[in-house]
């Protein structure tokens, strides 16, 4: 089973890879927004957990989200694999992904981390603003917060996947197919 964590700063190009390495791979991606807003919607145990918990203003804790992850991973038990993508955001919920996985007989197969200058993250963000919609993609402030957050909260999970082999750093800049490529030849060689 090849199961990927896509990883990189806010604007690094996730969701665009994630597009391409699904059809390429035939991987289900596990984005845990997602995962929290469907199992709100179908009104599971989980769900309604998370949902009372999000209306309180407070995070959803990993076990929940681990458990929201363990039931779509039996939910597709024949997959070519999965793309994780929001998750795991620390190391504690690395460790948690691992075990589940474990119990489930497969494990993470590799991180593919895009790296992109901080000054290109902003540029392609503010762009990508001007059709997103999204307010925190208007604003240059907020924009360099995330990637600030990112650099310091998220980018340390990367020695975290180092330490098991797994890291695979892929350079973000070029075209899309330029990246799909790299990525690709990664995957291919694992």
């Amino acid at each position: 089973m090849l199961n990927l964590v896509l990883f990189g700063p806010p604007g690094a190009g996730k969701g665009t890879q994630s597009s391409l390495l699904m059809q390429k791979y035939n991987l289900i991606h596990l984005s845990t927004g997602d995962i929290l807003r469907s199992e709100i919607a179908a009104g599971t145990k989980l769900g309604l957990e998370a949902k009372t918990l999000m209306d309180r203003g407070d995070l959803v804790p990993d076990e929940v989200v681990i458990g929201m992850i363990s039931s779509k991973l039996d939910n597709n038990l024949t997959a070519n694999g999965f793309i994780f993508d929001g998750f795991p955001r620390t190391t504690a919920q690395a460790t948690a992904l691992d075990i589940l996985l474990k119990e489930k007989g497969t494990s993470i197969s590799s991180m593919l981390s895009l790296k992109v200058a901080d000054d290109e993250l902003i540029r392609r963000l503010l762009e990508r603003g001007k059709n997103s919609g999204r307010a925190d993609d208007k604003n240059e402030g907020i924009i360099a917060n995330r990637i600030n957050e990112y650099n310091n909260k998220t980018a340390p999970l990367k020695e975290f996947y180092s330490s098991q082999n797994k890291l695979y750093e892929i350079e973000g800049l070029g075209s899309v197919e330029d990246i799909a490529q790299k990525l690709n030849s990664v995957i291919d060689n694992l």
